[in-house]
């Protein structure tokens, strides 16, 4: 009996790994063993780079929101805690976002943070 390779299924596989390393520089876009290991790693730093972004994102928005409150005289920590007490539901990225652009808004809401 002869020796079955599948070659037909074998080959769209790898053509689809190099398909998708298109764009990489030299022998990583052109040849299937390189491409698998570019591939590889490239989907395991976008992974871990999503969970990054969130945690930059986070403290931006805390570097934003702390220096408009240290010019009200209040600290972050202060203003986070008396925030979660007086029930507001404004998240981190709204707060940032009156804070740089809206001030008096800002204040109002501490304002009533501190009431």
């Amino acid at each position: 009996m002869p020796r079955a390779t599948n070659a037909p299924a074998s080959r769209e596989r790898r053509k689809r790994m190099v398909t998708a390393a298109a764009g990489y520089r030299g022998r990583r876009s052109k040849l299937f063993r390189y491409a698998k290991d570019a591939r590889m790693k490239a989907m395991y730093w976008s992974y871990r780079d999503r969970k990054a972004r969130k945690r930059s994102f986070r403290n931006l928005w805390i570097g934003r929101m702390s220096a408009a409150l240290r010019s009200q005289g209040l600290t972050y920590s202060a203003f986070a805690g008396s925030l979660r007490k007086a029930g507001v539901q404004l998240d981190r990225k709204v707060l940032a976002d009156l804070a740089a652009n809206e001030p008096s808004a800002f204040s109002a809401v501490v304002q009533a943070v501190r009431g």
